[in-house]
């Protein structure tokens, strides 16, 4: 993730320069006419390029998230954005869309450099490379960020798939050796009880999340470990699981990936899944999640039985 969103930058800056979860896609009909995506970008205000959050997007409902930064380098965080997405930068935009604002970690958590993120949900189900516009509504500077969607296969487990039955680690398995288990401090216990294996077998729904508090440096990385211990407080009394997963053998960055990692074909962190008691994939999240997509996640889980 964290290469792909520099690449994207410096791609964008290269290609046209640096001038002055939501839902509710429909198609563009009249709302800007004939212009093209550039045209739109280059309208008065800030022109930037946006700092991608995610970068694994597979055909079908697409999760894209991502930071605006204005001309002076601020992050944006206005409530809202409108989002365009066209196949090349000097054509129409075929589709229309909305980001909203979700919030990175929880209160009194650990701190990320940027405290929240656009997020929206675009339909895209054809493979390719997508010009995205992004125009945060309702700032006094009109700030327009352009980047990229790359939609492609992927090897990561997606939705509607089987979970892979990973032996992951738990207190139990290493004797309460914590330093084995997380670089949360304090340990995040509550999320470091059960594996994935056993609860594939248990047949419960739960939440397991592939990341590392530590060694997470990314502007749009986030204190993801945070959000998702939050999130089991509330659930404590359903028959939901919530599982912490740390990414690196012996968590080193220098060892690369551990074993956990390479069986669910993760090469970026983090990443965080939503996996049924029938035990497919709900829902996934790349990147930083949010306490509110995350719950209402698990709430559709839990309202289908």
């Amino acid at each position: 993730m964290r290469p792909a969103a520099v690449l994207t930058v410096l791609a964008l800056l290269l290609l046209v320069g640096c001038g002055g979860s939501g839902g509710g896609d429909k198609t563009v009909a009249d709302k800007e006419g004939d212009s093209t995506l550039e045209e739109i970008w280059r309208s008065p205000g800030d022109d930037v390029v946006i700092v991608a959050g995610t970068a694994t997007h597979e055909p079908g409902s697409v999760r894209v998230s991502f930071l605006v930064v204005d001309a002076e380098g601020r992050v944006v965080t206005l409530p809202t954005a409108q989002v365009w997405v066209a196949r090349k930068l000097d054509a129409v935009p075929f589709l229309r869309g909305e980001a909203k604002l979700e919030r990175i970690g929880v209160p009194g958590g650990a701190e990320a450099d940027a405290t929240h993120l656009y997020v929206s949900r675009l339909r895209l189900d054809r493979p390719g490379t997508y010009w995205l516009l992004a125009q945060p509504e309702g700032g006094a500077t009109s700030v327009q960020a352009l980047g990229n969607v790359i939609v492609g296969e992927s090897p990561v487990p997606d939705v509607g798939e089987p979970a892979v039955a990973s032996d992951t680690p738990t207190i139990a398995s290493t004797g309460g050796d914590f330093s084995k288990l997380t670089t949360e401090t304090p340990p995040d216990e509550a999320l470091l009880r059960h594996s994935v294996a056993d609860s594939l077998r248990a047949k419960v729904p739960f939440v397991v999340t592939f990341a590392t508090p530590e060694y997470c440096s990314s502007r749009t990385c986030g204190p993801v470990v945070d959000v998702v211990a939050s999130v089991a407080e509330r659930y404590e009394d359903e028959n939901v699981r919530f599982i912490h997963v740390e990414v690196y053998e012996d968590n080193d960055p220098a060892k690369g990936f551990n074993p956990w990692m390479q069986e669910w074909s993760l090469s970026t962190e983090p990443w965080t899944f939503l996996v049924g008691a029938d035990g497919l994939i709900v829902d996934r999240f790349e990147g930083a999640v949010s306490v509110l997509e995350l719950e209402e996640a698990i709430d559709s889980v839990l309202a289908t039985g």
